[in-house]
């Protein structure tokens, strides 16, 4: 029987306990699982190389990306370090090269430009919007193309069907970070990418307390291999951790449509506010990649950046003066957040084609009750 998301978010991977009948799946803390005979098990043998509570989530989140495949790590980080390894074992005579959107988070920009690049894994940012000149300039060394769509912090969208296609006739595969759209609002999978990954400490966990990764994907050779490196590497989620993530997941659907209907409340705040000099929001007619955004996406998401007319030290204060808004990093969950990339998460783009504007503020729009956001940054915005 098809079943649509929100009961696939609660019920997927997660039966009653067979012995128990609870209906919350239990947290296996065990490290380690008896054997019937050498070799014979039911299906665990040791923490690391799997666990029933990483099994059940698992099971969830890649049925939401509606991938046959889903792996869970201790970080997103970890998840794209994973995915990087892919290039070390592609067959005889395929590219090394990431091709990476020139709007990405600093963090994928860091692991990729700063720990692959020396080990002899080149990189190369690109400007995902123009399919044009992707495939004009595309390098023959290319085994991979990593995009965010939206992007951190832009919120620029791409066209994952279109890229897709000129990356599969050009023998690349195709990795698609999905945190900012969350597998509610687009599902990666259906339009031809290879990979899906996500921060899970973000949306899908949407507490601020779990950290984890997760990679989906439909292609049974990546899988495996990915799967591999899981466990010979060990970045593996906790039992608790995967229990948190699994219990979060749960209300993706509801907390997503909240973040988008207060997001779209303080879109409509700093639209024509004088303070601002440009909004960034997928929805907005003129915003890049707005087409393929309304194509692809069920809704434009609560992410909202923001760049203000008096500069980097008005768009500091800004993110200082907030009080229901709390400024830290990170994003995606039920509180609202706000920081300034250049000088918080993006700091290690600077100075790299990744740079990002240091007049920039970037707004996670939880989902406390809209009016207290707005009135609450409209407060702000008045100290400049």
């Amino acid at each position: 029987m098809s079943t649509g998301f929100s009961t696939r978010a609660i019920h997927a991977g997660q039966e009653p306990d067979p012995t128990t009948g609870a209906v919350v799946v239990p947290i296996s803390l065990s490290t380690t699982f008896a054997q019937d005979g050498v070799g014979n098990h039911k299906g665990y043998e040791y923490s690391r190389s799997g666990n029933p509570t990483r099994t059940a989530v698992e099971t969830q989140i890649a049925s939401l990306e509606q991938a046959r495949h889903g792996l869970s790590f201790a970080s997103g980080l970890a998840a794209e370090d994973n995915i990087l390894r892919l290039l070390t074992v592609a067959p005889e005579g395929s590219g090394k090269r990431v091709l990476l959107g020139n709007d990405a988070y600093g963090g994928t920009f860091r692991l990729i430009a700063k720990v692959w690049g020396p080990m002899g894994y080149p990189w190369t940012a690109v400007d995902l919007t123009d399919l044009d000149a992707l495939r004009a300039n595309w390098p023959d060394d290319t085994g991979m193309i990593w995009l965010e769509t939206p992007t951190n912090p832009l919120l620029t969208c791409f066209d994952i069907e279109a890229i897709a296609s000129i990356a599969h006739e050009r023998g690349a595969i195709v990795v698609v970070d999905n945190t900012f759209a969350t597998p509610y609002l687009q599902q990666p999978i259906t339009l031809g990418a290879d990979l899906v990954v996500h921060s899970a400490t973000k949306y899908l966990g949407g507490h601020s307390d779990v950290v984890g990764g997760f990679v989906a994907t439909s292609n049974d050779e990546l899988a495996e291999k990915i799967g591999f490196t899981q466990n010979a590497a060990g970045a593996v989620p906790s039992p608790f951790d995967s229990y948190m993530l699994l219990r979060g997941v749960k209300t993706l659907a509801v907390r997503m449509d909240r973040h988008c209907e207060n997001a779209r409340a303080i879109v409509d705040l700093l639209i024509d506010h004088p303070a601002i000099e440009r909004v960034q929001y997928p929805q907005l007619p003129d915003h890049p990649g707005h087409a393929a955004a309304a194509k692809q996406m069920k809704d434009f998401g609560g992410m909202v950046s923001f760049q203000v007319k008096a500069g980097k030290d008005a768009a500091m204060r800004v993110a200082d003066a907030t009080s229901i808004f709390t400024l830290a990093e990170s994003l995606g969950a039920v509180e609202s957040l706000i920081e300034h990339p250049g000088a918080m998460t993006h700091m290690s783009a600077a100075g790299s084609p990744l740079e990002v504007p240091d007049n920039l503020v970037r707004l996670s729009v939880g989902i406390e009750d809209k009016a207290d956001l707005v009135d609450d940054l409209a407060a702000a915005l008045d100290t400049i």
